[in-house]
């Protein structure tokens, strides 16, 4: 029986890098993956733009402001993927949220375009937060960046959440059903 008590735990529990030497190795191995990827993958962003741009009225990139380490905000880009007013058919919508806590999530969301289909069910949406990675407003693994409105409706223990920069991915993308799980856990 592990007899360690609560207190000595805590103090074993760290939240992050420990020093700068390897804080530093990290951000210059997520810009040369970064920088790679978006060389390697810009015949998909042209072509991901035109089709956007073909296909439904608006600008082939979103961005939309996010809440990142430490409460500051930042514009995260993606693709666009649902039509251009969606955030005012949103306020419509509201009834119709299928997860709980103070994130909003429809299955079958009316206002996704079907390139935006794609763009989502392949992960190719998130190909423009690689430049929010080069800016060093988000990690490649760390939490998702919330809504400011979402984080306003946080309980205190959550706001941890935004004490490490936030992730392009993270692990509950990888999770199968990750929209059904309960927002407490997932935080």
């Amino acid at each position: 029986i592990n007899k360690e008590s609560a207190s000595e735990k805590i103090r074993k529990f760290h939240n992050g890098l420990q020093t700068t030497y390897l804080v530093a190795i990290k951000q210059i191995r997520e810009i040369i993956i970064s920088l790679s990827v978006i060389i390697r993958c810009h015949p998909s962003v042209i072509i991901a733009v035109a089709l956007i741009k073909l296909t439904s009225r608006g600008p082939g990139i979103f961005k939309q402001a996010r809440v990142g380490r430490r409460r500051r905000l930042f514009y995260l880009y993606k693709f666009r993927t649902m039509v251009a007013n969606a955030e005012a058919i949103r306020k419509d919508l509201g009834d119709k949220n299928e997860v709980d806590g103070p994130v909003f999530k429809i299955k079958d969301d009316p206002r996704v375009t079907k390139i935006g289909k794609f763009l989502r069910k392949s992960g190719l949406d998130e190909l423009p937060q690689l430049f929010n990675i080069l800016k060093g407003e988000m990690s490649l693994i760390g939490p998702r960046p919330p809504l400011q409105s979402e984080t306003l409706q946080y309980k205190r223990w959550q706001l941890r959440r935004l004490s490490v920069k936030p992730g392009l991915s993270c692990f509950w993308q990888i999770k199968p059903e990750r929209n059904n799980i309960r927002f407490d856990k997932w935080m």
